[in-house]
């Protein structure tokens, strides 16, 4: 029979926070997008990675060219819903996929701005992802195990993240 108990009183301690650590900061070199544009279902484009790089104390290394991003404009909150394929490269030559999605969103007239490549403040909207890994590497198997988030901001460069290991 289930209980009647508050389901806060159930919870294990160590269940009541999200704990995280610092995994690395990461840049994208990005292409002007592919307009697909509005088609019955959605607003459509595609960013084509070129490259970028990757830093932090435990990894740190390059992406390589020909990951995607293709990019939702939700139609009724101007949101846009990421979904990014890339592939990283350790300074030691180890190769991890990391695919991830997420969402940015905010003010209309900011996420106008960041569309036409102009700077925004990264506390104007709101930009998450989740991510997961894919290796080979021995070294770097640990990856295959974790979850990671992170904070993005979108320069006109590219978007950079703060990624998180979830612990």
């Amino acid at each position: 029979m289930a209980t009647t108990r508050p389901l806060s009183e159930l919870l294990p301690k160590e269940m009541t926070e999200l704990r995280a650590r610092p995994l690395f900061s990461l840049l994208l070199e990005v292409q002007p997008p592919i307009v697909v544009g509005k088609t019955p279902a959605l607003d459509r484009r595609i960013g084509i990675i070129s490259g970028g790089r990757f830093e932090g104390e435990r990894l740190r290394g390059t992406l390589l060219p020909g990951g995607s991003d293709w990019q939702t404009v939700r139609g009724g909150d101007g949101a846009w819903l990421i979904n990014v394929r890339i592939v990283l490269k350790t300074d030691d030559d180890a190769i991890i996929g990391m695919p991830y999605t997420g969402i940015r969103h905010g003010p209309k007239e900011v996420l106008d701005r960041i569309a036409r490549g102009e700077v925004v403040k990264a506390t104007d909207y709101y930009f998450r992802i989740v991510a997961s890994f894919e290796t080979s590497s021995e070294k770097y198997g640990w990856l295959n195990n974790i979850v990671s988030i992170g904070v993005g901001h979108r320069l006109p460069e590219g978007p950079i993240y703060q990624m998180f290991e979830v612990l």
